[in-house]
């Protein structure tokens, strides 16, 4: 693994996305997020470049932090603030956004809670589908096919919610 340092500059901001995805409050997130560096420093010299890369290793330990919050305060509370665009939008556009922004969320919100990660895992976390393979314990390949079935009910329900 290269210095953790590394690790934590080339991750930081996809693993808060990743983490406030999955537990749709952002202080609880920042919480999480510092609890899952914490530990993945406590344990680099376990992570192995065999089982995974250092990203998924990492992605593993943000998961399981946030599982463990979300078991502990058994919540799925809704986003107190969107998140931060990094992107300024125009006010004319403001309105069209967050008709968007609540046309996907409803279409989140009908999937199961696994596709749900999938999909938090590569478009919030930024990973590989081997990535995510390692993070949740199951094939490449499944990864790949239950992401592309996702995202297709995921378009369809956009579309007819538009």
């Amino acid at each position: 693994m290269a210095s953790f340092e590394q690790l934590y500059r080339d991750t930081f901001p996809r693993v808060y996305a990743y983490v406030a995805s999955m537990l749709r409050d952002r202080v609880a997130a920042e919480d999480v997020t510092a609890q899952a560096y914490e530990r993945a420093y406590r344990k680099r010299f376990s992570y192995r470049p065999a089982r995974g890369s250092a990203e998924g290793w990492l992605f593993g330990i943000a998961r399981n932090a946030a599982l463990d919050e979300l078991r502990r305060d058994k919540r799925r509370a809704s986003l107190e603030f969107d998140p931060e665009d990094l992107g300024v939008v125009p006010a004319e556009d403001q309105a069209d956004l967050a008709l968007r922004r609540e046309t996907v969320r409803a279409a989140l919100a009908t999937l199961d809670p696994r596709d749900r990660d999938m999909v938090a895992l590569k478009f919030a976390g930024g990973l590989s589908n081997r990535e995510i393979a390692d993070v949740l314990s199951i094939s490449e390949s499944n990864v790949g096919t239950k992401l592309h079935r996702t995202i297709e009910r995921l378009r369809k329900a956009c579309h007819e919610n538009v």
